[in-house]
């Protein structure tokens, strides 16, 4: 019965953002910080969830494949190669050091 109270109050609560952020006036959002900080907050979030993903395990920090591969990605993006290539580049070093490691 508790997963049922979580589930009903969750979807009450996505409700509601979703109702607060369309009461929010048309003027507040044509501000320059909120369209700034809209822009970039996604990007934020996007880079904490890949860090959380590859260098946690619980509460513990993982220094593994998944390292090399994200260092991969962003020696490809320093070279300013395409984004094909960077996904490449970290699942090829990726996949070759568990290959490798077994």
């Amino acid at each position: 019965m508790n997963v049922w109270i979580a589930i009903a109050v969750t979807a009450v609560g996505c409700y509601a953002v979703k109702l607060i952020g369309l009461l929010v006036p048309a003027g507040a959002l044509e501000r320059p910080v909120v369209k700034r900080l809209s822009a970039l907050l996604p990007v934020a979030l996007l880079a904490a969830l890949t860090a959380q993903q590859t260098f946690a395990d619980g509460r513990v920090l993982v220094l593994d494949e998944r390292s090399a591969g994200v260092a991969a990605a962003a020696v490809a993006l320093v070279l300013r190669a395409p984004f094909l290539v960077v996904i490449a580049a970290a699942v090829v070093v990726t996949a070759g050091l568990r290959a490798l490691t077994g």
